[in-house]
């Protein structure tokens, strides 16, 4: 088909990195479907989605564009993001947040045909838009949800566009091989730890996290530690750190996104929260196990990966989706969470994919 005449799309997901992964199979169905795709994502949510083969152009914004480039950049790049998406002439728009940036947005562009949640119900967002989908908010996984958007104008996704895409590329892994190089450690040799988020209230007691660690490195398993390199993330690490018994390889805050996602790919087990680097490693299909406190297990689980979900079954209130108990930032169903059904879970799954762990 020749690109002048082929339908176009623009993906909206201003949000923040898992909703972004974990919107990637947007993207292939619309592919499928005969569309050129773009994107409008955060400037710093780019990594990803860059690289998504079905992807024609990618957009992004900068999140606090006013406070980062004062009032005249901020109305400059917003005129230059406008000019170079209307010069685009969009046939469909789908919006996949409840921000009403991107209804401003579906209104200038003036697509054929556009699509949002129906979350929010007043006039102004139910007229930005041709239709609306809905969004259950506890039952169905994310993936699920944003496809929805699509089933609403008549597009299915099949298997193949179910699952989410990331790319990682060759420079991206190669700095990465040569960083598990430096510290003695081989692709597929060791059980990749992300302990934190950017929610602390999802995070289990560093106490509890070094435990497991400890159980695993005295059976002989290896261990790689990886973090933001946001304040709050590195306490925990360095929490954690202070109790290990054996050394454990940290590459906590030195590393980009593409180089966690070369990091998590070659990984033979992945533990951690429900967080980004959990998308990323059902992206790229690690089997992972998956700490769960307050957060909707059902929706934001591992998708289409092997995996265990964690949570504590002695909390009848969870998933309460509050930012911790009272939203004092403490998740209690997390803090008691025994060590032992960690360790179960990872044995488990361990056992599942052929890869068991030498633990007592």
């Amino acid at each position: 088909m020749d690109s002048s005449s082929q339908r176009r799309a623009l993906v909206m997901m201003m949000q923040h990195h898992g909703d972004v992964l974990l919107s990637s199979p947007v993207v292939s169905t619309l592919a499928l479907a005969g569309y050129q795709v773009d994107a409008l994502v955060f400037e710093d949510t780019k990594p990803m989605i860059a690289g998504h083969p079905d992807l024609d152009q990618l957009h992004g914004i900068v999140r606090r564009g006013r406070r980062q480039l004062g009032l005249w950049g901020w109305l400059k790049a917003e005129w230059q993001l406008l000019s170079t998406l209307r010069s685009r002439n969009y046939d469909l728009v789908v919006h996949l947040t409840k921000r009403r940036r991107g209804a401003w947005l579906c209104r200038l562009l003036r697509p054929k045909v556009s699509v949002a949640s129906d979350m929010l119900r007043d006039r102004f967002w139910r007229k930005s838009f041709t239709h609306l989908y809905h969004d259950l908010p506890w039952t169905r996984h994310m993936v699920e949800v944003h496809l929805d958007a699509l089933r609403r104008i008549g597009i299915r996704p099949n298997e193949a566009t179910h699952r989410m895409h990331l790319t990682v590329d060759d420079a991206s892994r190669s700095s990465a091989h040569a960083l598990l190089a430096q510290h003695g450690l081989q692709p597929g040799e060791y059980i990749q730890v992300h302990p934190t988020s950017r929610w602390m209230y999802k995070a289990w007691p560093a106490e509890k996290m070094a435990a497991v660690i400890n159980t695993l490195t005295a059976a002989g398993e290896k261990v790689l530690l990886t973090a933001a390199k946001e304040p709050q993330e590195m306490a925990m690490i360095e929490a954690i750190k202070a109790r290990l018994e054996r050394p454990v390889v940290d590459l906590s805050g030195q590393i980009t996104l593409k180089q966690l996602g070369a990091l998590i790919a070659d990984a033979k087990l992945w533990l951690g929260l429900d967080s980004a680097p959990m998308h990323m490693a059902s992206a790229l299909g690690t089997p992972c196990v998956a700490l769960f406190g307050p957060s909707v297990d059902g929706k934001w689980a591992p998708w289409k990966v092997p995996n265990r979900m964690v949570a504590n079954s002695d909390y009848r209130c969870r998933p309460c989706n509050r930012e911790g108990c009272g939203d004092g930032q403490v998740s209690d169903c997390l803090v008691n969470l025994p060590e032992q059904v960690v360790l179960g879970a990872l044995r488990s799954l361990a056992d599942e994919v052929g890869k068991p762990l030498a633990l007592a």
